[in-house]
């Protein structure tokens, strides 16, 4: 019961935060150009959440489908490209999310139009994704979790002989 109240927790804490970035979009004191961003910025958080690590059963729900579906696309070209095209799609999905977080954050907490820094931000996101990408290759690695059931051991072996 404790695991549940925590995650009513989280997501009253959640819902809190959201209520708090909405409230001041509706209120006449900001001009149009502002609200929109602040709209465009939340819009960019939620999605971003979706996609990044920091969201729980997001893996299951949309980063495996699209990790899955580009390393299907990869292994289009050359059957040996399904594993590292799998891997490489979820990199980017993670990527992409803490990416969108990153820029939505910018648009719906910077109060002046201040000149953004996309370059240090894309560096800490390439970062970010690629430390989180490393630690779930070391968990499937380790055999810690185990993948079979998501990818059969027979499949990954046919695609990783190009047969």
């Amino acid at each position: 019961m404790q695991h549940i109240k925590n995650t009513d927790s989280k997501n009253e804490n959640l819902f809190a935060i959201f209520t708090n970035l909405f409230s001041g979009l509706f209120s006449g004191d900001q001009p149009l150009k502002t609200k929109l961003k602040k709209i465009r910025g939340s819009l960019l958080i939620v999605v971003g959440y979706l996609l990044s690590p920091l969201c729980w059963w997001n893996d299951l729900v949309f980063n495996l489908p699209v990790a899955y579906g580009f390393g299907y696309g990869m292994s289009l070209i050359s059957p040996k490209f399904f594993l590292g095209g799998t891997i490489a799609g979820y990199w980017l999905s993670n990527l992409v999310g803490i990416i969108f977080m990153q820029l939505g954050a910018g648009d719906v907490l910077q109060n002046q139009d201040q000149p953004r820094n996309f370059p240090k931000e894309l560096g800490m996101g390439i970062a970010t994704s690629t430390a989180y990408t490393l630690v779930i290759l070391a968990i499937v690695h380790l055999k810690i979790v185990d993948i079979s059931a998501f990818i059969p051991t027979e499949q990954l072996n046919t695609y990783l002989s190009g047969n």
